[in-house]
């Protein structure tokens, strides 16, 4: 899972959302901890166990659904109106559902979560944008793909006069 990675969350029963890993942590229980504490009573017993609890946080930005309607995929942009439920396993996502997720019903192309994208992930908007259209843009011919290329351009335009303020 790499910044801008495009996840599907979804269980054995069914698929709960599309989202975009957008900020990853390193997060370790132990650092600063002065170790394990003992009681004032003896255990004949006492066996601690030391348990690795590091782990990645990856925090993920939930972005729409993929729908299956008979033989035809495609994706809904927005906040999911159901909740996640916790622990359920992200994927990464193919490019074939990449380019469906930016399909709707009738097979045009769509990109509805742009303003909820800038809006929601702070400091690391314009680099996600600009990564997540580096990734959609070769799924994409015709005026589709001169339209999220202009798009980029933009991006990267603003990004630029952004830094020089």
């Amino acid at each position: 899972f790499g910044f801008g990675s495009f996840v599907k969350l979804e269980t054995s029963e069914r698929h709960w959302a599309v989202g975009l890993i957008y900020n990853s942590q390193l997060f370790n229980p132990a650092y600063l901890n002065s170790g394990p504490r003992l009681t004032s009573k003896a255990d004949a017993f006492f066996t601690p166990d030391l348990i690795q609890e590091t782990r990645t946080i990856l925090w993920t930005m939930l972005i729409g659904t993929l729908v299956q309607d008979d033989d035809c995929t495609y994706g809904t942009h927005g906040i999911p109106l159901v909740v996640v439920p916790v622990n359920t396993n992200a994927y990464c996502m193919s490019d074939g559902e990449v380019h469906d997720f930016h399909r709707n019903s009738e097979g045009q192309t769509q990109f509805c979560y742009y303003a909820h994208l800038m809006n929601a992930t702070g400091t690391f908007a314009g680099q996600l944008l600009e990564q997540v259209l580096t990734q959609v843009i070769p799924l994409f011919d015709g005026t589709d793909r001169k339209a999220l290329d202009i798009l980029r351009k933009e991006v990267l335009w603003k990004q630029t006069i952004g830094m020089m303020r």
